[in-house]
């Protein structure tokens, strides 16, 4: 169909409401020059642009300020301290004096600026690249009089659709649940960080749209649908009473499955399967605790480091995790330490790589920055006086990388020990299996931890070599391959017969078919969502492990992932009530 853009499901829910089209990018200045009597005009110009931008990034930070906190706010901050700063100034307006116009002459240099922080040898200045791009966009903007697409500008209850090539961390810092319906963007996959973030926030989602800010217009109505990955452009009035029809079911169907949380995920075979929440920001918390959320499988604690203009501290550190652990009162939570690098960046120091997803990241850092590193783990070893706090290692692929991280966790106790500060010495330590070598490696680090969390979404990255994050990869990223099925059930034996618990942690956990599969599989914990954890509740109750565990065979044997799936869709309709298939 001509009006209906087919993009990625990322987050289910239906929304009907008017475009906000957010085109963050850098506009093409054109080579213009000036005469010599226009330089004091352009000078003044340049700056209006300046003191306008400046009132804008106040105004955001505010805004962050009251929604975020000062922590994360901090970011506007360092934007406005790059427009005042006066090396920057005095080289645009000598550019000026040069004759070139105000947009060319800051564009220029900018674009200088920008070449030269990303090759410096210096963390602080590489750091601040996305705040010159930013601050890049947001004069360049100005001074060309385009039209201004905040997030902020938006009034409360406008259930508008934002639509974007990506969200950056300012970007989504500026997200507003009153007034942000839904998003769609170009880029993305089920497995991307703006996916997981929709999903979190139980944001209706569209991701790998690819042409979605070419072909949508600020202003027109249109239908997204996050459950089945469509984006209806010119709606007819059959259509919208079909999307506000769907959205009563799904009003209902919510009702039904929230009235789930208080009862146990037992199969009809008498299995129980223990469900954890995913835990991405600590509001969460309480949604999940809601949910009927037997603890935490995940505690993400990127949110620290993000988008931040300076690392958090111990003690901020510690009241995050303290928040969750007390809203889950003697129930587990699993915190990982910092996973960062990838597609998700941090404040201090990060090399550009050609290739981040396989660089210098998540344990790889943490281990080469052992004081950033024993401030977290001094943080979390305090914390863990609250409750049953568990810790979790990303990213290992040798049993020496467990053993220094050990280590490390040992000289950040004997720091608190010789501070006189409370904290737990007897935390159990895991590990993520989230690549083949870890898989194949579960044996020797069963030796050294108490716990496996599967990461379905790098461990299908990484086993299938396709980046989770491109949407014209996104078909060929398929979590019910043979391989990964595979990578899992080994993993699950050895854990098996090393008495170590085993979980998965990945978003494969939250949707109908998969979560059938890992139960085959032998995975008794698994963590998703908040919002899917209902949804994957009533599938474990309609269900015989079994049942799955036939089915999850004969998908192992098969050549392909569609042959795989289709024995495993067979199997699951056969055996629980198409009604409780939607994801």
């Amino acid at each position: 169909m001509p009006n209906v853009l087919k993009g990625i499901p990322a987050s289910p829910g239906i929304v009907v409401g008017p475009v906000h089209l957010l085109k963050w990018q850098v506009p093409e200045v054109p080579a213009t020059s000036i005469e010599p009597h226009e330089v004091e005009h352009e000078v003044e110009r340049l700056r209006i642009a300046f003191a306008r931008s400046i009132e804008r990034l106040r105004s955001i930070r505010e805004r962050a300020l009251r929604t975020a906190g000062e922590a994360e706010a901090a970011i506007f901050e360092v934007q406005i301290s790059i427009i005042e700063d006066a090396e920057l100034r005095g080289r645009v307006e000598a550019a000026i004096g040069q004759q070139f116009s105000a947009e060319r002459a800051f564009d220029v240099v900018m674009l200088e600026w920008r070449e030269h922080f990303a090759r410096s040898q210096h963390a602080m200045l590489r750091e601040r690249v996305s705040d010159l791009t930013d601050v890049h966009i947001r004069v360049l903007t100005i001074l060309l009089d385009l039209p201004d697409h905040d997030p902020v500008d938006l009034p409360k209850g406008s259930n508008a659709i934002l639509v974007t090539q990506d969200l950056t961390p300012s970007l989504t810092l500026q997200l507003d649940r009153e007034t942000i319906g839904a998003i769609a963007t170009d880029s993305g996959t089920r497995a991307s960080h703006v996916a997981i973030l929709a999903r979190s926030l139980g944001i209706p989602a569209v991701v790998g749209l690819l042409d979605g800010t070419e072909r949508l217009r600020t202003g027109e109505i249109v239908i997204l649908d996050g459950t089945t990955g469509t984006v209806t452009t010119r709606p007819t009035a059959a259509e919208l009473a079909d999307a506000k029809a769907r959205q009563l079911l799904e009003k209902s169907e919510g009702e039904q499955l929230a009235r789930l949380a208080g009862k146990e995920a037992i199969s009809r075979d008498g299995t129980h399967i223990t469900l954890f929440a995913n835990v991405d920001l600590p509001d969460e918390a309480a949604v999940a605790v809601a949910s009927g959320a037997e603890g935490v499988g995940l505690m993400r604690t990127e949110f620290l480091v993000v988008g931040r203009a300076t690392m958090p501290n111990e003690d901020e550190q510690y009241e995050a995790y303290a928040g969750v652990i007390k809203a889950f009162g003697t129930r587990p939570v699993i915190i990982r330490t910092f996973d960062v690098g990838g597609d998700k960046l941090p404040i201090g120091g990060w090399p550009h790589e050609a290739n981040p997803f396989l660089g210098w990241r998540a344990i790889r850092m943490c281990l080469d920055q052992p004081e950033i590193f024993k401030t977290q783990l001094r943080a979390l070893l305090r914390a863990a006086t609250l409750g049953d706090v568990r810790i979790n290692l990303p990213l290992i692929v040798t049993v020496d990388e467990v053993r220094q991280a050990k280590a490390l966790i040992a000289e950040a106790s004997a720091e608190l020990t010789a501070r006189g500060v409370a904290h737990r010495t007897d935390v159990p330590i895991g590990v993520m299996i989230e690549t083949p070598a870890a898989a194949v490696l579960a044996d020797s680090l069963a030796g050294e931890v108490s716990f496996f969390s599967i990461g379905t979404n790098d461990l299908v990255q990484y086993t299938l070599a396709v980046d989770r994050g491109n949407a014209s990869l996104a078909s060929r990223f398929t979590p019910l391959h043979p391989a990964v099925l595979r990578l899992i059930r080994m993993t699950c034996e050895v854990a098996d017969a090393r008495g170590v618990a085993v979980s998965v942690c990945g978003e494969m956990a939250s949707e109908p078919i998969m979560a059938f599969a890992l139960i085959g599989l032998g995975v008794r914990q698994l963590s998703v969502s908040a919002i899917a954890l209902a949804r994957v509740k009533l599938i474990v109750r309609g269900m015989r492990t079994s049942v799955a565990a036939e089915a999850v065979q004969a998908a192992m044997k098969s050549a392909t992932a569609a042959e795989a799936e289709q024995i495993l869709r067979s199997s699951l309709v056969a055996e629980v009530d198409s009604e409780l298939l939607h994801a």
